[in-house]
């Protein structure tokens, strides 16, 4: 391939909560990167992972879903989500399969057009209709927006990801690769880390401790073949922490036997967990805190 016709730029992925798109993101990278769960706002942060072949290499920045904020927390989370379209050359949109068009879709809409970057339209969660239900579905959203293009896929089950990830190069610029080919992200090791323990926080949890958790890494040593970290579960109410370190601290061993082998899988050594549990009540709305956990709501402005 001549470095001339090497195409290089940044895609993001948009969409309402909990229609796919770290999944999808993680599908296309081939690595897990960003978490997932079946709640809606998992993903507090734009994350950036690296896809490289040799055509081209895409950026991806998967935000969190837009949604209608409840909190300072919220508010960072759609700053930054709506904030990233003006900053890429190609914005992929993430719906689900249906006919309907809400007031969250038709909010998105309305960012969109405020754009100029080429659109393209995801259909996800194909797996889950009736194929011949797609084309309905295709014309009420063409007759929305002008996408550059639409594509119907599973995340899921891996289908139609290379019409998608050729859809997305033909709309960058050319140029010189971002990073070199082996990288995957540019998340640090302890996002990605604490990432995965409120991951299985959130899957243990279930509806038992709303969203208000967030966790951050104390510590992270290595030594010869172990890697030491220390984490602290952060919650809003002294009830949830109780839900969180459970009977005997059943609940806890739980979050972190399930978080262990992924970090170990991320860091390639046998991993020491420790996690602990502390209340900031409130933390949702507090600047300071925010910030401290890693959610700084200047990085929107």
């Amino acid at each position: 391939m001549e470095k001339a016709a090497y195409k290089a730029g940044f895609a993001t992925l948009i969409g309402r909560p909990n229609v796919g798109k770290s999944t999808l993101m993680n599908a296309l990278i081939g690595q897990k990167i960003a978490i997932t769960s079946n709640r809606p706002q998992t993903t507090r942060n734009r994350i950036r992972t690296i896809y490289t072949s040799e055509e081209g290499q895409i950026v991806f920045l998967d935000t969190p879903g837009i949604h209608k904020a409840k909190n300072k927390l919220g508010d960072y989370m759609v700053n930054v989500a709506e904030r990233t379209m003006s900053e890429v050359d190609v914005i992929a949109w993430l719906v689900e399969p249906t006919d309907y068009i809400g007031a969250g879709e038709r909010h998105i809409i309305e960012q969109l057009k405020k754009t100029t970057a080429p659109v393209i339209l995801v259909i996800n969660k194909i797996d889950t209709v009736r194929k011949d239900l797609l084309l309905t579905y295709i014309d009420v959203y063409r007759k929305q927006y002008d996408f550059a293009e639409i594509v119907p896929v599973s995340a899921l089950k891996r289908d139609g990801l290379e019409t998608l990830l050729a859809c997305i190069m033909k709309y960058l610029p050319y140029g010189e690769p971002f990073y070199d080919e082996d990288t995957v992200t540019d998340q640090p090791m302890r996002q990605i880390a604490a990432e995965l323990i409120r991951e299985k926080a959130l899957k243990c949890l279930e509806e038992e401790v709303p969203h208000g958790i967030a966790v951050t890494i104390e510590s992270m040593k290595e030594r010869r073949r172990i890697v030491d970290i220390e984490a602290t579960i952060i919650c809003e109410r002294e009830s949830h922490k109780g839900i969180i370190i459970g009977k005997q601290g059943a609940m806890l061993k739980k979050i972190g036997s399930l978080a262990r082998p992924e970090i170990e899988d991320l860091v390639e050594k046998q991993v020491n967990l420790k996690l602990w549990v502390k209340v900031k009540k409130d933390w949702r709305d507090s600047d300071y805190l925010l910030k401290n956990f890693g959610y700084d709501p200047r990085e929107t402005e």
